[in-house]
């Protein structure tokens, strides 16, 4: 059965899970959802007994992209495998496990010291970079679409976060080619979408300016799967 992933392919959520697939050079279906026409509401996707609770828009050049909270407590994408319903960070992880014999090997099976790196720096992306950068995005990405005015303080606090955990990563990645070792996890792949859109900010310059981190970013956003995905994020 076909994968079957729910979502808009300019969504920082969905570019992540995209990527994922081509990295694994898996078949899926994608279903766009498009919540300002009321598709939420229609039965079809009500039978899966997903409600929506709340809204969050982000806006990437001429595109509207968003990613809402999903009843209980998940987020959009939200992927089906047969009877199987997944959302949030779940799904890169359940794909990459499932289909480990399958395209790139995201998670170092087989390597229990580079997979337990992975594991760490999914932990620190998670807890460290997300909430340090998305507030950057947000601001400067979002509101001016939105025709709402930036936050500065925000921004400026969300940047003297990003930089403190950016040299934690330029320090880990002058020792090492990749955050977990030799090879490209997904812990590499769960950094891409957020990075993307800082990259086309002002504020690009907090990894410009950071040689090995610099050569992070050039070397994974580069790859087939990532460009990819990309094509459809204008």
């Amino acid at each position: 059965m076909v994968l079957k992933l729910y979502g808009l392919p300019t969504s920082p959520c969905t570019t992540r899970v995209l990527a994922c697939l081509h990295e694994k050079g898996l078949d899926y279906e994608f279903v766009p959802i498009n919540l300002l026409g009321g598709e939420q509401k229609k039965p079809a996707f009500l039978e899966k007994n997903v409600s929506l609770i709340t809204l969050t828009f982000f806006v990437s050049n001429f595109d509207l992209i968003f990613s809402f909270i999903l009843q209980p407590f998940g987020k959009v994408p939200v992927l089906e495998d047969g009877d199987l319903t997944l959302f949030g960070t779940a799904i890169t992880g359940y794909i990459a496990e499932k289909f480990k014999d399958t395209g790139f090997d995201l998670i170092r099976y087989g390597d229990y010291k580079e997979a337990a790196l992975v594991r760490v720096w999914l932990e620190v992306e998670a807890q460290q970079y997300n909430p340090a950068i998305q507030p950057i995005v947000y601001q400067c990405v979002v509101m001016p679409r939105l025709g709402k005015p930036s936050d500065q303080k925000i921004i400026d606090e969300s940047v003297e976060k990003l930089g403190k955990v950016l040299d934690v990563y330029e320090g880990r990645l002058e020792k090492s080619k990749y955050l977990a070792g030799d090879h490209f996890t997904l812990a590499d792949l769960h950094h891409l979408s957020y990075t993307f859109n800082v990259m086309k900010t002002p504020y690009a310059s907090l990894f410009t300016s950071r040689p090995y981190v610099k050569a992070s970013w050039e070397d994974i956003s580069s790859r087939p799967a990532f460009v990819k995905v990309c094509e459809n994020i204008k």
